[in-house]
């Protein structure tokens, strides 16, 4: 089943500004030596790079600040197109901006457009790669940072193409 394209997009990708809001974060801060960028092209941020598993390393990330604006959604929708890795959405509310993180992971399809589909209900509440036992709810109107993360040994170059993100009642 189709989703209807969302009205209320959360990043306005194609605004000239939008990669100065995106921080990387990778291994780097724990010793390792992966490396990444965010930049804009065709009005689609690309997250691309290495992820090196020397010196105890293995992941690469990117993370932005979103104002949800208190919507009340059900779903947060993303327009991607990958390598054919698997990636993960880390959602932080500001209950948990420096710490856990609700994650879900998805497959890309290798240069194939995306539309994919989650609910709160797909996501766990992660800190440092594994679940925490107490599990959260995520509520999306509490949403105060979105990122991408590739992870679990996934050695090698990367690329993926975000086109939109959104939030929907649908």
């Amino acid at each position: 089943m189709k989703t209807p394209p969302p009205t209320n997009w959360l990043l306005p990708l194609g605004s000239s500004d939008i990669t100065q809001h995106w921080q990387i974060v990778n291994d780097s801060v724990m010793g390792g030596s992966s490396t990444s960028q965010a930049y804009e092209k065709d009005n689609s941020l690309i997250f691309a790079g290495n992820v090196s598993l020397e010196n105890n390393g293995g992941f690469a990330s990117t993370r932005t600040c979103i104002n949800t604006q208190h919507q009340a959604s059900k779903h947060i929708i993303l327009q991607v197109k990958g390598d054919g890795k698997t990636y993960q959405l880390r959602l932080r509310t500001s209950q948990y901006l420096d710490g856990p993180a609700f994650t879900v992971s998805f497959a890309t399809l290798k240069d194939q457009w995306q539309v994919i589909t989650f609910s709160s209900d797909d996501f766990s509440l992660t800190y440092r790669g594994k679940a925490l036992q107490q599990q959260a709810k995520l509520n999306f109107n509490e949403i105060e940072q979105l990122g991408l993360m590739i992870a679990k040994k996934q050695q090698g170059n990367f690329r993926i193409e975000l086109k939109q993100i959104a939030l929907t009642n649908n």
